[in-house]
């Protein structure tokens, strides 16, 4: 039997770390390495921020975003026009936007696209939530920028139907983003570009 190479305390933070997205043994085991070559110091302000991070981050009650406030900054923003809705993906696909500059609306997460293979369906992401905010009567327009992926597609798409018939404009993310990119990686340029030119879809 060989004997144990890597010690456990190091191997359970290496297994930790693959379960992150994107990340393999080869950049886990690095992580972990780098870490550990830390002053202990850092390695206890890590933990604890990663102990904290469940405690201090809520949902905004509503649009949804990562927050430490409840209604988040953008929602609680008067200066913000709060008749515009621009309806994503997820938390991550709001921080694009922003970097943007141009969109001085509110946001909606869906926090998922329409995966019927995988069991998402419109039950399983904040469709309704949605539909709860628009009867309130303030929200004009509907600005969807969903990813031009095919389940991003299939998601605008549903709700493109699903809002036809009320009193609202639909519009949609337009040109500037390639068909199959996830619209977290485009540049801020060719997401100011793409929200300037977004098209009405009735």
């Amino acid at each position: 039997m060989s004997p144990q190479v890597i010690p456990d305390a190091l191997d359970r933070l290496i297994q930790d770390l693959t379960k992150l997205p994107g990340i393999g043994k080869k950049t886990a085991s690095r992580l972990a390495l780098n870490i550990l070559r830390r002053p202990a110091t850092e390695a206890r302000e890590l933990a604890a921020a990663l102990n904290d991070l469940h405690n201090a981050i809520q949902l905004c009650s509503s649009c949804f975003t990562f927050s430490e406030s409840d209604p988040c900054a953008i929602c609680a923003d008067l200066k913000r026009d709060s008749s515009l809705i621009c309806v994503v993906e997820q938390p991550g696909d709001l921080l694009a936007i922003e970097k943007a500059g141009n969109y001085l609306g509110h946001y909606h997460i869906l926090h998922g696209v329409l995966a019927p293979m995988d069991g998402i369906g419109p039950n399983e992401i904040k469709i309704t939530e949605l539909e709860a905010r628009l009867n309130s009567g303030i929200v004009t327009e509907v600005f969807i920028a969903t990813s031009s992926t095919v389940p991003g597609e299939a998601t605008a798409n549903y709700l493109i139907d699903r809002l036809q018939n009320r009193n609202i404009l639909v519009s949609r993310l337009a040109c500037g983003i390639p068909m199959g990119m996830d619209i977290k990686y485009a540049d801020r340029h060719t997401l100011a570009r793409a929200i300037e030119s977004r098209s009405q879809t009735r």
